[in-house]
This record gives C-alpha cells, sequence and structure tokens, in this order.
C-alpha cells in the first residue's frame, strides 16, 4: 500500500524553499506537495482552493500562516487529514495590537517600501544565535521577494481575518506533533503548550537554539521530527 501522501504549507511571504530541506527526503517514499497559498485573501478561500488539489488523504503539515491554513482544512475537511503537524504557530486569532502593527506595515507596504518592513522582522524571526547568518537572512528575503508585496499583502489581510482555533483543538483526533523553536518570539512555546493540552494525545517537540523559522534554522532535526511523525 503507497505511503500517505504529505501535503505541506509555507508560511507568510514564504515559497517551497521553507520546506527545501525536509522535501527531497520525505518524498523518497511518498507524495509531497506544497499547497498554494498565494491566490487568496482569505483563511477559508485559500484552504478551499488548496484542497481542490491536494488527494483524497493526506498527511497535513504547516509552519506559521500555514499552521493557520491547518486549522481552516481541519474545519473544512477533517476527514481527509490523516495526521498533523503544527509548526510554530498559534491556535488564537490577532490581538488588537497585533492587529494595528500589521495595517501600519500594510499601509509602509502600500507606499513601496516592502523590502523594508521584510528586513525589520528578520531577526524577530530566528533565534538570537542567527543573527549573524548572512546565508539564513538572505534565503528568508529571497522567498519574500519571490512572493512579492501583493501577494503578502493578500496574506496578511487573511491572517488578521483568521478564525480562533483554541475552540476546535479537542474535536482533532488524528495523531498530531506540535514543534517550537524555543526562542520563537512569533508565536512562542506558550502558544504550542497551549495546543498541545487542548489536541486529544498531541505531542510537543520544543527545539532548542531555534526561533520562527525552525525548518530552516534546524532543518536537520525538523526532518528527523516529521520523519518520526509520518512513520507513527
Amino acid at each position: 500500500m503507497p505511503a500517505t501522501p504529505l501535503l505541506l504549507i509555507s508560511g507568510l511571504a514564504c515559497t517551497d524553499t521553507l520546506f527545501a530541506a525536509q522535501t527531497p527526503v520525505l518524498a523518497q517514499d511518498r507524495q509531497v506537495i506544497i499547497g498554494d497559498h498565494m491566490q487568496h485573501d482569505s483563511m477559508s478561500d485559500i484552504a478551499a482552493h488548496i484542497l481542490v488539489g491536494a488527494p483524497e488523504r493526506f498527511a497535513l503539515a504547516g509552519l506559521s500562516m500555514g499552521g493557520y491554513l491547518c486549522f481552516e482544512i481541519m474545519r473544512q475537511a477533517p476527514e481527509r487529514v490523516e495526521r498533523l503537524a503544527l509548526l510554530d504557530t498559534s491556535a488564537r486569532p490577532d490581538t488588537p495590537e497585533k492587529t494595528a502593527l500589521r495595517v501600519e506595515a500594510l499601509e509602509l507596504v502600500a507606499a513601496g517600501k516592502f523590502m523594508a518592513v521584510c528586513h525589520a522582522t528578520l531577526d524577530l524571526s530566528i533565534a538570537k544565535s542567527r543573527h549573524d547568518d548572512t546565508v539564513l537572512k538572505q534565503a528568508i528575503i529571497d522567498m519574500a521577494v519571490d512572493t512579492g508585496p501583493d501577494v503578502w499583502a493578500q496574506q496578511i489581510h487573511a491572517i488578521m481575518g483568521r478564525a480562533e482555533s483554541v475552540p476546535m483543538l479537542e474535536k482533532i483526533t488524528c495523531p498530531t506533533l506540535v514543534v517550537v523553536g524555543e526562542e520563537d518570539q512569533l508565536t512562542p512555546p506558550d502558544l504550542a503548550q497551549e495546543m498541545v493540552a487542548g489536541i486529544p494525545d498531541a505531542r510537543l517537540e520544543v527545539i532548542p537554539d531555534c526561533g520562527h523559522m525552525s525548518t530552516m534554522e534546524k532543518p536537520d532535526q525538523l526532518t528527523v521530527l516529521l520523519q518520526d511523525w509520518l512513520a507513527g
């Protein structure tokens, strides 16, 4: 019997590069699909679009915004998801303060300052030990360039409008892995712990010396974690 296909969903202003270290390894024994999250400006529409191109049943993993979309897919088609991995993400909606910061960023991008906005969030996205890692930082910026300001703005609108997912945690019954970087400043470990507390039998992995971009900061460790999750 063929292995269950794997559907991966990237984060805000991220491309397939987010999973570049994991995809070749995980694709050795199963189909790996990267969901297209660049076509719409609401979580429900993006998730519906991804589901149209997805296999009938699949394992599902998403990082950050990709995790928000995992929750939306679980709302729309839970029977199609065999197992779930939530990476550096949250079940909570934006706080008013976070929404205000996003609106400010949208205004800056509309004024032609997309790259300035992207560079301003770099150090928040990675562990302190990686702040001088020019290769990692350039890879993150390159993904933003490939995404572009228009798609970025669509994604920000989707993120701001996302539903709260805390109430649905107890309804998730498939095997679930929750991963968070110990130094994740954007979706900190307490948010991961909240998801694990709410999802029956969920497993938590906290990655030391790692920020929000776990698949790029600790690529080998994430690959092993995802392999174990898929094999479980």
